[in-house]
């Protein structure tokens, strides 16, 4: 966006050509040939255009028969094409001059994509090109053509100054043709063009929004003359208008709110129909049944009211102004007004873009991404007047396919997305806004019924770039009728979805935060259970371990008692008992044992682990691309212990019925950090599986569905803290069939080929 300096300098500049050009026009008299006429105006048209280092530009000017209105084939004059000028480029009966005279208004040939402009100015090197109808009182006078040999678009300011010359263009060849001088409109529109300068750079030094509205109406009033004026705006919540800056008087009663009625004033009707209303005479019905005075003690008898339409026709408000005289205002007025009232919703877009961010920002601090984001969609849909907006972020299980996080009630979840071909990878890989103007007619969109079913016609899409330039999903907005986005709204668009990728990240920072914690902590807490089982299994030892030497020295003292089948069983069930005691001891405290930490292959672990099961003959278990898995850094003996418990608790899930466990082995990236890999390990059975309200639960100690007195409920709990201990993390989830899957991960050791 060009800076307010260099608007400035430009505008600074334009006004100078328009003064020296409006000068040099007016010495123009009888001898003066329209050919002469045709080429001061044609030089001083590319003057206007903004220069710029590497544009260059032409302008072109054919006139019309006065009496047919047909196009004077020898009329052409040009300025900027050099050496070469273009001969035959006549305007054709259906091209872009006739259209423009048509319409009655300006064509641009990036508005215009299905209307083709002249092949020989293309093949000129013309990319760009702008045609603006000469009209006097209606009447045609000619076309004037703007051209750039660069691809970009002309400037707001560049067509404002167009929009101002091209009238004061036509009205001289019409006084040259009549052997006239050029009158006092040019003057009148320098005026107006410096005053406008002047409200824009007062504006743009208002830090409040009622500031800025309060200097816009001061500078309306003064420029249409009028005594009275008020900006009415929006509330949204209630769908009233109301007053909140006035100049010339003070309503009644600011706190009442209009109504959006045609029965309720010329701003309700204003707002209710979006589009001006210049009244003459206010007592003339129908104004006289509806009109709400401004003041008490005066009375207005003109009114001019210009609603405030923001993107996509959204109103914002009304701006109006009043007068005790009658016709006091002009369709130049109206003009005028509507040009402020532009520049008034400009800046109301802005106080509430930066209220929006502000409250955002806010939210990072204290609140969940699904709060920060519930803000963001609903800011959204107000600024850009959309009904639907959603926001996708890449899903951490498949990074490959875009998850919806956070949409308006319309749009179903889930929602999942592929990122290749798709309208919402399309914003990520370009990293750039992106538009769909037909949706339905757009290959990117992946569920075109579902678009059909929903209403939805056009949508812009921004990407979620976080701090670290990464794309982490998609934030889009949708409307319900065509609509081509502007430039605005891309902009607007991709600074909201900033802050959900900044969102999303802090999240997982977060995450990872408490991932590290909770890793210290068990780190500590098992080194504490560490030191209290060493001592606790020494103790148990040599209490327990002396049981079976005690038994065995009874039977060699007393060997009769072998003889009393009573004591001697007896005996021999003590001695099982005690060594069994010592097993389940040594076995159980392999938890708490100190854990070395080495490159562990997942494979020993998983075949290890096997054979300390006992499995039943009605159940299978079988093992997937294991072995070419890298290693872990991990103690051996735990990784075992993970292994032994999953495939237990698996068994335990099919209990009687015959079915089949699974555990297969792959390598995938890390959704937090690209530049690590991490193993993940998937143990299914096909058993009725877990009702997802348990899935977290069952990870808690003493958690247990089983209802054995053998079962506490300590195997998912150990298993996952030991795992946590790894780096790593499991979660539980239902299969689409039947079953449920542990899925384990754990990072990798060094590096990895994917």
């Amino acid at each position: 966006m060009p800076s307010e300096d260099h608007v400035s300098t430009y505008l600074q500049r334009a006004l100078s050509i328009l003064r020296d050009a409006g000068a040099e026009i007016s010495r123009l008299g009888p001898q003066t040939s329209l050919t002469e006429a045709l080429q001061l105006i044609a030089s001083t048209a590319l003057h206007l255009i903004e220069t710029r280092p590497d544009d260059n530009a032409n302008t072109v000017i054919y006139t019309c028969d006065p009496i047919t209105g047909a196009f004077e084939v020898r009329s052409r004059v040009s300025a900027g094409e050099g050496q070469r000028p273009l001969i035959d480029d006549t305007p054709r009966p259906d091209g872009v001059g006739a259209t423009a005279l048509a319409r009655r208004t300006r064509v641009l040939s990036y508005e215009e994509l299905d209307m083709a402009f002249h092949p020989l100015k293309y093949e000129a090197g013309i990319r760009t090109a702008a045609c603006y109808p000469l009209l006097v009182s209606g009447q045609p006078i000619g076309a004037l053509y703007f051209g750039l040999y660069s691809d970009r678009h002309f400037t707001p300011h560049e067509l404002l100054i167009f929009d101002t010359f091209v009238q004061l263009a036509a009205v001289a060849i019409y006084n040259t043709r009549q052997y006239q001088g050029i009158n006092r409109a040019l003057q009148r529109k320098i005026d107006e063009l410096e005053r406008l300068q002047d409200a824009s750079r007062l504006i743009s030094s208002r830090l409040h929004l009622d500031g800025t509205l309060h200097e816009i109406l001061s500078v309306a009033l003064e420029l249409i003359q009028a005594d009275h004026g008020s900006f009415g705006l929006l509330d949204k919540s209630t769908h009233l208008l109301h007053k909140n800056v006035t100049i010339g008087g003070k309503d009644d009663d600011p706190e009442v709110g209009l109504p959006i009625s045609a029965a309720s004033g010329v701003m309700g009707w204003a707002a209710l129909h979006r589009q001006p209303i210049r009244i003459d005479d206010l007592r003339e019905p129908p104004w006289s049944e509806i009109y709400r005075p401004f003041l008490a003690d005066r009375e207005m008898r003109s009114e001019l009211a210009v609603p405030l339409l923001g993107p996509g026709g959204g109103l914002e408000g009304v701006l109006n102004a009043e007068s005790p005289r009658v016709a006091a205002f002009t369709s130049e007025d109206q003009r005028m007004l509507d040009a402020l009232a532009t520049q008034a919703v400009i800046a109301i877009q802005e106080a509430k873009l930066l209220n929006t961010i502000e409250e955002v920002t806010s939210h990072l601090v204290g609140h969940s991404p699904d709060e920060v984001f519930a803000l963001l969609i609903e800011r959204v849909c107000d600024l850009l007047n959309v009904a639907h907006a959603a926001i996708w972020e890449i899903d951490p299980r498949d990074t490959q396919m875009l998850a919806l996080r956070a949409a308006t009630r319309s749009i179903p979840q889930p929602y999942p997305v592929p990122v290749q071909g798709s309208l919402l990878g399309s914003a990520m890989q370009l990293r750039e806004p992106t538009k769909a103007l037909d949706l339905i007619a757009d290959p990117r969109v992946q569920r075109p019924e579902l678009v059909q079913h929903l209403g939805l016609m056009s949508a812009l899409i921004a990407p979620l770039i976080d701090r670290e330039g990464k794309a982490r999903g998609a934030f889009g907005v949708y409307s319900s009728t065509p609509r081509d986005f502007s430039d605005w709204d891309m902009r607007l668009l991709a600074c909201l979805a900033n802050h959900a990728a900044v969102a999303i990240q802090q999240a997982q920072a977060v995450e990872q935060l408490k991932a590290a914690r909770t890793r210290q902590v068990l780190a500590e807490t098992f080194a504490v259970f560490g030191d209290i089982s060493a001592n606790l299994l020494h103790r148990v030892n040599n209490l327990i371990g002396v049981i079976p030497v005690r038994v065995q020295g009874i039977a060699d003292k007393r060997p009769a008692l072998n003889d009393d089948a009573y004591v001697a069983n007896g005996l021999r069930e003590i001695e099982d008992s005690a060594r069994a005691a010592m097993e389940a001891a040594r076995e159980t405290m392999a938890y708490l044992r100190p854990m070395r930490e080495q490159a562990t292959s997942i494979e020993k672990c998983y075949q290890t682990a096997l054979k300390r099961l006992s499995i039943p003959p009605h159940i299978t278990v079988t093992a997937c691309q294991l072995q070419a898995l890298p290693s872990v850094l991990a103690g051996e003996e735990q990784l075992r212990l993970v292994f032994v418990n999953l495939i237990d608790n698996a068994i335990d899930a099919l209990g009687e019925q015959a079915g089949h466990i699974e555990v297969q082995g792959r390598v995938v990236k890390d959704p937090l950090d690209d530049t690590r890999r991490l193993i993940e390990i998937a143990v299914k059975d096909d058993g009725s599986g877990i009702d997802p309200a348990l899935n977290d639960k069952v990870f808690e100690p003493a958690f247990s569905t089983k209802g054995s007195a053998k079962k506490m409920g300590f195997g998912l709990w150990w298993t996952r803290s030991l795992i946590q201990r790894f780096g790593g993390s499991i979660r539980v989830e239902n299969n689409s069939d039947r079953g449920c899957t542990f899925v384990v991960q754990l990072p990798a050791l060094g590096e990895v080929n994917s």
